[in-house]
């Protein structure tokens, strides 16, 4: 082989190998998107939740001040009453014995009184006239008024033993709906020291009440007035709404966990609420909707040059512009981002409200992510365009 031939194999060879490098060798330079969420109109919520019960707002236990027989009742569970409506009744035959008793101590106490004070009248008259020693008027004078003394002490034990035969006829002290009845026909009741319960009786079970117990470290955020949402188990497909009626500061502590209880006020139209039923509640602390709202991940977006897709360009603030306040950064256009400060109000830890700075539809950058030439985009017209904008739902 001649001297020529073997020059132009070798420039042939090298040529094949430069073009070998470029094809498979060489690095290609990295090929970046930029993730953007639009400017958009929400709502942020923050709540607190707890388990509570589900009472009535008015709920009355009736008793009976007297001892005696439960000879009838009248009225059975869910039993809607009216109030001074009869319940029960008990035993009168010992209440109408005291009775008659007392009212013959009374009359025996009026014909004493009677007979000292005719002797009285007659010997103060003779005291009157000296006919009569101080000793003996004064004895008689004393007969006298313990004789008055009884007359009244009797006329209170009259009264006392009609008080108790009333009380022998048990009646509903308010309108409502019995919710329990304690007692059977024929048990005997005692009334001591405390006052048995015979019947409890809910007043109106259209308005009904939570009571919630939360916990001290939420507390602080809880405020009369406050919205709540709560479900039950007998309905979990229903929603509940309610009021924070009341807010008590007296604390509970169990198993070194304190508590305050919350009074939540809840309509019951329906009756499905039930008294004694499980609730699961919602208190919303802050509730804010139809606001301007950008997602927390714009806000910790930190540009990176080396991350941008190839024409991209940036318009970013000067320092003294960056302690503003806090930044995002805006794509105004498929090859501009624009830095730019804006005003936040309340956020939820995912979203935050957006004072001023923003207009809603404008796609903040909230990522930028290198790919690899072979991980290249699924055709399509938004695969060939890093500056698209995220579909809702579509991941990626």
């Amino acid at each position: 082989m001649d001297k020529k031939k073997i020059i132009l194999i070798a420039i042939l060879v090298v040529v094949a190998a430069i073009i070998a490098y470029f094809l498979f060798f060489k690095k290609q330079p990295p090929r970046a998107i930029v993730e953007t969420e639009p400017v958009e109109l929400g709502r942020i919520t923050n709540s607190v939740t707890a388990t509570g019960t589900i009472e009535p707002v008015t709920e009355v236990e009736v008793g009976t001040q007297v001892s005696g027989k439960i000879d009838k009742i009248y009225v059975d569970y869910n039993a809607v009453v009216k109030k001074g409506q009869l319940l029960a009744e008990l035993d009168r035959s010992t209440l109408t014995t005291s009775l008659s008793a007392a009212k013959t101590d009374y009359s025996t106490a009026v014909t004493e009184y009677q007979y000292y004070e005719k002797v009285y009248n007659r010997n103060k008259t003779l005291h009157d006239k000296n006919l009569i020693s101080d000793s003996e008027f004064e004895e008689v004078e004393y007969q006298y008024v313990r004789a008055k003394n009884a007359v009244t002490k009797s006329k209170f034990e009259v009264d006392r033993a009609t008080t108790n035969l009333g009380y022998a006829t048990i009646t509903s002290p308010i309108n409502g709906v019995v919710l329990s009845v304690e007692v059977e026909e024929g048990q005997t009741v005692t009334a001591s020291m405390t006052t048995p319960t015979l019947f409890i009786i809910a007043e109106n079970l259209v308005d009904m009440q939570v009571v919630a117990n939360i916990d001290e470290a939420d507390i602080g955020d809880v405020k009369q007035g406050q919205k709540v949402e709560f479900t039950v188990d007998a309905y979990p497909n229903d929603r509940f709404e309610g009021v924070i009626r009341q807010v008590r500061l007296e604390p509970t502590t169990t198993s070194n966990v304190v508590t305050y209880e919350v009074i939540v006020d809840a309509k019951n139209p329906d009756l499905k609420l039930k008294p004694g039923l499980t609730a699961n509640i919602s208190i919303y602390t802050m509730d804010k909707d139809s606001i301007v709202t950008i997602p927390n991940k714009a806000l910790r977006f930190q540009m990176e040059e080396s991350l941008l897709p190839p024409g991209m360009k940036t318009i970013p603030l000067s320092q003294d512009e960056l302690q503003g306040g806090p930044t995002v950064w805006v794509i105004t256009s498929d090859s501009l981002a624009e830095q730019r400060v804006i005003k936040t109000g309340v956020t939820n830890g995912s979203r935050t409200e957006v004072i001023s700075g923003l207009n809603v539809g404008e796609h903040l950058i909230v990522s930028s992510i290198e790919v690899s030439e072979m991980a290249s985009p699924q055709k399509g017209p938004e695969s060939n365009n890093p500056f698209m904008p995220k579909r809702p739902n579509k991941r990626k």
